[in-house]
């Protein structure tokens, strides 16, 4: 007899980038609250650009939000957006689409590696 096990899909997860003094990232930052309410399986965490600046390394952020999504350590998505919760879901709709192995330059993957660790605590 064989027993077929479902292996869990790896976990998504959407970090924010943003800044303090940024009044677009200040006002953005409810509606970026309620895309996460609207997507109880996808992580989402904010990063302040300065407060980690050290995870940040050399990557420079030049438009807000800016938007880093991964699917499992797989880095999917690195780019600004318009702030609005509907584009979110658009964006995981999409990239749910698209093979695991499309992974990002491996810029936005050193980026995600240094970014895990704080957001998952």
């Amino acid at each position: 007899m064989s027993v077929s096990v479902e292996t869990p899909t790896p976990q998504w997860w959407v970090i924010c980038l943003c800044a303090e003094w940024c009044g677009v990232c200040r006002d953005w930052r409810g509606a970026f609250e309620q895309a996460a309410a609207l997507h109880p399986d996808v992580r989402f965490a904010w990063i302040d650009i300065e407060d980690d600046s050290q995870a940040m390394g050399d990557v420079e952020i030049d438009t807000f939000p800016t938007l880093l999504v991964a699917q499992g350590g797989i880095a999917r998505f690195f780019g600004p957006v318009p702030p609005s919760p509907a584009q979110i879901t658009r964006l995981l709709s999409g990239l749910s689409g698209i093979p695991d192995s499309a992974g990002l330059a491996s810029e936005s993957q050193v980026l995600l590696q240094r970014l895990l660790p704080l957001v998952s605590r």
